[in-house]
């Protein structure tokens, strides 16, 4: 079986993982070719009321206008919903099949993830796929391919912002990812090795000076 990108997309009451709750999950499976194996789940929770009283007045307003505010007030809480999205994940992510968490500066959501569903994590690989790294290195590298990235139109509900994703990082895949050969890549980094220089440099990259050696 081939490896899964999980593409994963939390809506919270705020950013404190210490503070604020999940309102929101989605998953959507994709292979590396960015093909859905499955159309995703979206999973509406309905957080503490206390989590709901203080929530800061930027996200109270974004999850008024979107409809997310009330769509949580009458949804099940956490602890009933659970088991529906770690039997979602099972049908593509198994000990046969490694699974690696994908999203939009996905490590804001694992915070929440590793909080409050932590069955999911240990489901995954430690490694995941960061689209928000790709942009900010397209930013800086591709100017001029970063100007023509689709542009976003999801209202910030969770599975349309994992669609734009998966477009997103599409689009960086055709646009950016274009090899000028194997062997001319690999010569060219090996002529100008990082490691490669300080070392003909004399550079001490592991001081051992402290370390007491034993009889």
């Amino acid at each position: 079986m081939s490896d899964v990108l999980l593409w994963v997309d939390c809506e919270m009451t705020g950013l404190d993982v210490e503070k604020e709750e999940l309102c929101e999950i989605a998953l959507i499976p994709t292979d590396f070719s960015l093909q859905p194996l499955d159309c995703g789940r979206d999973f509406v929770i309905k957080p503490s009321e206390r989590a709901i009283e203080n929530m800061g007045e930027f996200v109270r307003s974004m999850h008024t206008k979107n409809g997310l505010l009330s769509l949580m007030q009458s949804a099940r809480p956490l602890e009933e919903v659970k088991g529906e999205i770690l039997s979602y994940a099972s049908n593509f992510v198994s000990p046969e099949r490694k699974g690696y968490l994908a999203g939009n500066t996905i490590g804001s959501d694992k915070k929440f993830i590793d909080k409050y569903l932590p069955e999911l994590s240990s489901m995954l690989s430690y490694r995941s796929v960061d689209v928000s790294s790709i942009k900010e290195l397209c930013r800086r590298w591709y100017p001029e391919a970063f100007a023509q990235k689709p542009v976003k139109h999801a209202d910030d509900r969770s599975l349309a912002d994992i669609i734009e994703s998966i477009d997103e990082l599409k689009y960086y895949k055709r646009a950016i990812f274009r090899p000028v050969g194997f062997e001319e890549a690999r010569a060219e980094v090996e002529a100008s090795s990082l490691l490669k220089t300080w070392q003909e440099k004399g550079v001490t990259l592991v001081d051992y000076s402290n370390v007491t050696k034993k009889d």
